[in-house]
Formats: C-alpha cells, structure tokens, sequence
C-alpha cells in the first residue's frame, strides 16, 4: 500500500482541527488496484473516492475504510478507530481451468433456483466484474456445466 498527502485544510474554531485529504493505492499481486481518496479528521478515515480495476465487490467496498483506516493513521498521526481487516482480499480467490469453471455454474445454478440474478451471483462469488463474470459463464457453458442461453432453430 502507497500513501501520499494530497492537501490540508485548518477548520477555524474553538478545537482548531485539521481535515487532511490523502492519496492511496492498494496493488494486489493478481494485478489488481484500489485508487482512493481518504479523509482523516478526529482520528477517523472517511473515503471521499473509489477507483478500482476489476470493480469491488460489495463486501469488499464495505469494509475498504478498515483496509486503509490503521496503515493511513500510522502516516498522517490519527488514532485509528478500529482494528484493520488484513485477513480480507480485494478479491476473493478463485480457482482457474476446469475447477474454475465447475464453480461459476454451480454459483449461476444455485442463484437460478433461488430466484436471484445469477450473473450478480457469479459477480459476488469471483470478484470479477460484470464483463469478467460474463466471459466466464460463457465459458462454464462451453465446457458443458450449464445448458445454452438460447435454444437454436
């Protein structure tokens, strides 16, 4: 993780605070990255901006302020709120090839019959994005897990 301060600002007042803006990046070794912006004041980590390729999933944008709150405080000099969460990914792993593709039809299957968005489904499971999820259904179909989308005439 890189950290950077973008700029500062001095609130006027009785307390006199300070409102510090500060650049992160989160690189994952599966080439995934986390862009954002962070605001510390009174020992607490707001996120004001959210850049990341492949997109988050919701359960990871959730506890991304816990991500970043620890190592920012130990930079910029706030007390951190809370414990970081270290055990978490940006994505969660998944396994290539056949496996892989085993897994994704299982999540498409089981959203199916519980009357979920099953592309959402295989979203949630492999972190990937929409386009990624969709590329790998296709391919969980050609490898004969799940039935054609359309039948043909």
């Amino acid at each position: 993780m890189s950290v950077w301060p973008a700029w500062e600002v001095r609130q006027d007042g009785a307390d006199g605070g300070v409102m510090s803006w500060w650049g992160v990046r989160l690189a994952f070794p599966d080439g995934a990255q986390v862009d954002l912006l962070a605001v510390v004041s009174g020992g607490g980590v707001c996120i004001e901006d959210v850049r990341a390729q492949p997109a988050l999933s919701l359960d990871d944008l959730a506890v991304l302020a816990e991500w970043v709150e620890g190592p920012l405080s130990e930079v910029c000099g706030a007390e951190p709120c809370g414990e970081p969460v270290a055990s978490r990914r940006a994505r969660p792993a998944w396994p290539g090839g056949i496996a892989g593709r085993w897994l994704v039809a299982r999540e498409y299957r089981a959203a199916q019959e519980g009357g979920a968005d099953p592309v959402l489904a295989v979203m949630g499971a492999t972190g990937h994005s929409r386009r990624r999820s969709l590329r790998l259904i296709a391919q969980a179909r050609d490898a004969g897990f799940l039935t054609a989308r359309h039948a043909r005439r």
